[in-house]
């Protein structure tokens, strides 16, 4: 089972006089809402990857930026971890609190200051959820492009700590592509601009290196975002498979016509049946796997790569080729693909939701690996993922009650997670590294860039109180980590002391 949390921590930070911080937060910020009770705390033990959980030492709720700043000014004085929450919605255990820290909940920041039509930008608290900026921004025909299948529920601030996609992240681009500007407070309680409401600021582009930061350099307090007029118009096209294969040579035969689908979106044979009997899309049971292709834009533009499209996939192999046949069948489509997560939540008592990214051209040889692999730890996968950036959701089935599945379960998630390095890949794509992911880490970055992003992390947050033991790994976790899985009895940086 993998050590989530980091074991050499417990060297380095300090235990917390929980009466002196209550003190110091009651003097500062009397009105400031404090939960302390463990029943109080028990809902924020653990994120959207709800297998591991931590009960934090507080829970502090602030609904304006200068209690933020109080608080961060009194952690960092009192040398006390703080991580931030947004709605929780996070899959890679970014928002895991520490037993010995205080959990910064930003929720209440839920404010729409601005939508600037002529700009085409709209300014947000963190936590404004995602779905809900561009319902504001319907009535003057513009939407906000990113997309996590939990737009419902994830707030913005925790997609700017993530770099969160979404099913229409090939062509409109994460997160990162889609902001103009954040607002930040370091740990200090300083107040930082990143970026501007202009398209390009001078000096280095810190707005991209805070972007996907996961917490680690500092605390969200605006964001604002692009907006983009909705297409005129937008059509779906399902595509059935008789395998794996042939649907994900499929996708790389779209990408080298020419043509960039609004979203191109892959299910197995395991992910159609569930989604089918939750949502009843439509979706064709018996296929091994489908596709979902959306075009949008201009009308006549649509209407020719539509053919084009379709073309492509008989040529692939399609066993079937359909086209939503108006707005009411292509959101059908569309719900089956996201909301299938919690449909094959209904086939097993708990699932492992990975999230690695590799080059389309992978895609038929790491698909039958991942079922050579389902078959080696004996535990089913259901595949979906956006498959046209290569960013796979594989979903691990197991359960937790069983003894040693969750175990299985971690140690299948990290050799999906290797295998995708090996071929040319990432460990994440958009969920990011968080706790779960921090031993694969060392298997994709070597001593001397685990070391800059230290060194990173030290220029914003000295004394590493922000979000301590995620997504970077200390090098001499991945010493351990290596001589025991990657690196097959040797250590990966031989020139490093174990310190």
């Amino acid at each position: 089972m993998n050590i989530l949390y980091d074991e050499h921590l417990d060297g380095v930070l300090p235990r917390v006089d929980k009466r002196q911080l209550l003190s110091a937060l009651e003097v500062e910020l009397p009105d400031l809402t404090v939960l302390s009770r463990s029943e109080d705390l028990r809902p924020y033990e653990c994120d959207g990857l709800s297998a591991y959980r931590t009960m934090p030492l507080l829970v502090l709720l602030p609904e304006r930026v200068e209690q933020v700043q109080s608080i961060l000014r009194i952690c960092h004085r009192l040398q006390v971890p703080v991580v931030a929450r947004g709605s929780g919605t996070g899959l890679s255990g970014g928002a895991l609190p520490l037993e010995q820290g205080v959990l910064l909940v930003m929720s209440r920041f839920n404010r729409i200051l601005e939508i600037n039509a002529q700009g085409r930008y709209a300014r947000v608290q963190p936590g404004v959820r995602n779905l809900a900026i561009s319902q504001a921004a319907a009535p003057l025909n513009l939407y906000y492009a990113p997309d996590p299948s939990s737009q419902i529920a994830c707030s913005i601030g925790g997609n700017v700590a993530e770099n969160a996609g979404g099913v229409h992240c090939l062509k409109y681009g994460l997160t990162v592509h889609n902001l103009l500007q954040v607002e930040i407070l370091t740990v200090e309680g300083e107040k930082l601009t990143l970026g501007a409401e202009s398209l390009d600021c001078p000096g280095f582009d810190l707005l991209a290196l805070f972007t996907g930061s996961e917490g680690m350099l500092g605390v969200v307090t605006e964001v604002t975002v692009k907006l983009l007029p909705k297409p005129q118009v937008a059509k779906v096209l399902l595509a059935a498979f008789d395998s794996v294969e042939k649907a994900g040579a499929a996708v790389g035969s779209i990408i080298a016509a020419g043509i960039i689908p609004g979203g191109l979106e892959m299910m197995d044979n395991l992910a159609i049946r569930a989604a089918e009997d939750f949502i009843h899309a439509g979706y064709p049971v018996d296929a091994a796997a489908i596709l979902l292709c959306e075009l949008d834009g201009v009308e006549s533009d649509v209407h020719d790569d539509c053919a084009r499209v379709r073309q492509i996939l008989i040529e692939a192999g399609a066993t079937e080729v359909r086209l939503a046949q108006d707005e009411a069948e292509r959101v059908r489509f569309w719900a089956g693909r996201k909301n299938a997560f919690p449909a094959v939540g209904r086939l097993s008592p708990d699932y492992y939701c990975m999230d690695g990214t590799i080059p389309r051209r992978a895609l038929p040889g790491v698909l039958n690996s991942i079922a050579e692999l389902s078959r080696e730890y004996e535990l089913r996968v259901a595949n979906v993922f956006h498959a046209g950036d290569g960013n796979m959701h594989p979903l691990i089935l197991f359960d937790a009650n069983r003894p040693g599945e969750l175990e299985r379960a971690e140690q299948l998630g990290g050799r999906i997670l290797e295998l995708c390095v090996s071929v040319g890949g990432s460990i994440t794509g958009e969920h990011g590294v968080g706790r779960e992911k921090i031993n694969q880490m060392c298997a994709q970055f070597n001593a001397e860039e685990l070391t800059a992003f230290h060194a990173i992390k030290a220029a914003f947050d000295p004394a590493g109180l922000l979000n301590p033991g995620k997504n970077i790994p200390t090098l001499h976790r991945c010493a351990e980590f290596g001589a025991m899985h990657v690196h097959h009895g040797q250590l990966p940086f031989p020139e490093l002391e174990r310190f």
